[in-house]
């Protein structure tokens, strides 16, 4: 590998180390800040949806932006710094704000994740320059579970201000001002080594060039096009739910921060954990493959919630869930990554990220709305919530048969695979033995 690529891809890990830090002060926390806020469950769906929404429609431009500053880094870098800047605000919001806190929240941090998507489309394309498609499970897998680490150690470490926060005060605001402080820094750190990043030099043609409505038009008949109505349909059936697992432990459980920190991380552990081993596979058997595989179980996870509010059983559920969570999130990225070729990626993916942001906007939105009015499962209406989101995943999953490989791989059933990863054998041995 070129030396240049090579410092370039540790800039990368350390971006990324930073960025991590960022995600686990902040996104499981943004939540229960608006719930210690007086939010209710509606205003936590909308938390979910807007910021989404937002993102989406601004990544519509996403491509052009790139190619009129004439740097995809420049972009990148320019989106991070904004984000970093716009966690401010939001960290003011309980000491100048009297009224409509949770408003003021929701538009702030609608502006803080819609610039940061911005940054994502152009990122996508940049790393997919720097490393080779047979190795990108392998090597995103290794990245991502750095990373992980990083992840869980800052979110423990941010449950346990909350913890020690609300313990001395009545609303732990002071906890979410340092943990949100923490997540500003941290990001502003990542500017500077995405802007030490190697560029190469990328030339679109007018043939490259193609607007949001033609990809549309082309969706139901290209591969890419196939993947993303599945993707979008996915989004939409874990957004239905996924806004309100904080609500029912904070709210209806009466989980502590600590608690509550506790079941959410063991997902992520799991999912970064278990990166590398689905990653491996899939270079091997194709992400396709795992896609499909990891799709007919996504559907059991917000289904067995409802069966015992036990904090044993549902970090059980939480491992459960991240480990099939980490093969379909491996395997969704580096699909794109295959599938597109690097003239047409960023538009491909920013167009991609357009329906996933409407998806995942429609999604907790409706959630919102039938959180008070669905019939209620053992007298909460949230737990309905949960078994129609399974239901949703179970009708989406089918589609994923519609998408074709785009790489040479080897063939092997869903039955092998899945073997293959709960008993952790390297994947050439496998396949060699066929």
């Amino acid at each position: 590998m070129d030396t240049v690529i090579k410092k370039s891809l540790r800039y990368s890990v350390f971006d990324g180390i930073f960025a991590s830090i960022m995600m686990g002060c902040s996104e499981t926390f943004i939540s229960p800040y608006a719930i210690a806020m007086g939010a209710s469950a509606r205003m936590v769906g909308l938390l979910a949806a807007l910021p989404s929404l937002a993102g989406a429609l601004i990544q519509v431009k996403s491509a052009a932006l790139s190619e009129r500053l004439g740097s995809r880094k420049a972009l990148i870098v320019a989106a991070v710094f904004l984000q970093a800047v716009m966690w401010l605000p939001i960290i003011a919001i309980p000491y100048i704000v009297s009224r409509y806190q949770v408003p003021w929240l929701i538009a702030l941090y609608t502006v803080l994740i819609a610039v940061g998507i911005v940054s994502f489309p152009p990122w996508s394309s940049l790393m997919a320059e720097h490393v080779a498609a047979p190795d990108r499970g392998k090597y995103f897998g290794w990245r991502n579970r750095i990373l992980g680490v990083t992840n869980i150690i800052a979110m423990l470490a941010s449950g346990i201000v909350l913890h020690l926060s609300k313990k001395f005060s009545a609303t732990a605001i002071t906890g979410f001002t340092v943990i949100f402080s923490v997540a500003c820094a941290a990001r502003l750190c990542c500017c500077y080594f995405l802007a030490k990043m190697h560029e190469p030099k990328l030339v679109i043609k007018d043939e490259h060039r193609f607007t949001m409505l033609d990809f549309l038009k082309r969706m139901r008949h290209s591969n890419f096009g196939r993947f993303a109505i599945f993707a979008a349909l996915i989004n939409f059936s874990v957004f239905l739910s996924g806004p309100f697992f904080a609500v029912y432990m904070l709210r209806d459980l009466k989980f502590s921060y600590l608690t509550y920190t506790i079941i959410t991380m063991t997902s992520t552990l799991t999912i970064f954990a278990m990166m590398r081993v689905w990653g491996s596979h899939a270079d091997h058997v194709g992400n396709r493959r795992v896609l499909r595989l990891t799709s007919y179980f996504l559907p059991f996870i917000p289904v067995l919630w409802v069966f015992s509010h036990n904090v044993a059983y549902l970090v059980a559920v939480q491992i459960f869930g991240g480990f099939f969570w980490a093969g379909f999130n491996m395997s969704s990225s580096n699909f794109i990554y295959d599938c597109v070729t690097p003239e047409k990626r960023t538009r491909c993916v920013a167009y991609s990220n357009v329906i996933n942001g409407i998806a995942i906007f429609a999604g907790a939105s409706t959630g919102g709305f039938l959180a008070r009015c669905l019939p209620p499962i053992y007298g909460n209406r949230l737990l309905s919530l949960f078994v129609l989101s399974g239901l949703l995943r179970l009708a989406a999953s089918p589609i994923c048969s519609m998408i074709k490989e785009v790489r040479q791989v080897k063939h092997v059933s869903s039955l092998e695979l899945f073997y293959s990863i709960i008993t952790a054998r390297q994947p050439s041995s496998l396949y060699e033995s066929r």
